[in-house]
């Protein structure tokens, strides 16, 4: 395994995307891409400065730990939401694309296998938390964010121009690991007032059923899902999150490369 490098994290995830068929998926894949894209872009993050890892319904950057953080967090702030708008405005109700994202920073070791480390497992861990979800679910907008701890002591507390302080509010959530400390941007949902906001997990940080999932997708019923938990990396086949699979080698823009599994959120072997 190479020595980990430090890297930002950026995790973007389609809410309901399960419950989709082939062709709406397909859109919004290509729309989530397109928004993750535009919004790195306008923070003036390069192609050659970012590796990126295909879930089917998510995408995971890893950018340079070099580049701006503030820029990228006005863009997720502003670009984002405003490109959500103008996609939503035009798509029919089946095809709405709405978005939950995590930045983070860390230490992760790269090589020919995948990717590897504790702070990336941390970030996936955040991304799926049931109360980042219900964020997103009571929001008239598309789109809700969470940054680590890390990402608030060194960055979002400074209140830089276009990064309001005020406007993050600390949650813990539950993983398997224990507690794992957050700031939300926006109102914290409704029921989870206070710093220790917990997602509704049972024994082991399974998921309670009907607890904080998504919910279905508009006029269709929401098929069963497996219980998540940790982040497992497998190496050989097709990655999957959260149940989606995507066929083949993954590579990054700068010239990185993930083939085989990587399985986040599933009930195999835990490498975390």
């Amino acid at each position: 395994m190479n020595d980990p490098v430090s890297r930002t994290i950026l995790l973007l995830d389609i809410e309901r995307y399960s419950d989709r068929d082939d062709v709406e998926q397909a859109y919004l894949r290509r729309m989530l891409y397109d928004v993750t894209d535009r919004a790195l872009e306008s923070a003036g993050i390069d192609e050659t400065l970012r590796l990126r890892a295909d879930r089917g319904d998510s995408v995971m950057e890893l950018i340079d730990a070099n580049s701006s953080v503030p820029a990228l967090l006005r863009a997720l702030l502003t670009s984002v939401p405003a490109q959500l708008r103008a996609v939503n405005r035009m798509a029919s109700s089946s095809a709405q694309i709405r978005l939950r994202g995590v930045v983070a920073s860390g230490y992760v070791a790269i090589d020919e296998h995948g990717w590897v480390g504790s702070d990336l497992n941390h970030a996936c861990r955040l991304l799926d938390a049931g109360l980042l979800r219900a964020a997103l679910r009571e929001r008239r907008d598309d789109f809700a964010m969470c940054v680590s701890e890390g990402v608030y002591t060194g960055i979002v507390r400074h209140d830089h121009t276009g990064v309001p302080a005020a406007d993050f509010h600390e949650v813990t959530v539950d993983s398997k690991n224990g507690p794992l400390q957050a700031w939300l941007y926006g109102p914290v949902p409704e029921g989870a007032a206070g710093p220790r906001n917990h997602s509704e997990t049972g024994a082991g940080g399974a998921p309670v059923p009907g607890a904080s999932g998504d919910g279905p997708a508009p006029g269709r019923t929401s098929p069963s899902t497996p219980s998540t938990g940790g982040v497992v990396f497998n190496l050989n086949g097709a990655p999957s999150f959260g149940g989606s699979l995507v066929l083949g080698d993954q590579h990054g823009v700068s010239g990185g490369q993930v083939t085989g599994d990587v399985h986040l959120g599933g009930t195999g072997g835990d490498a975390a």
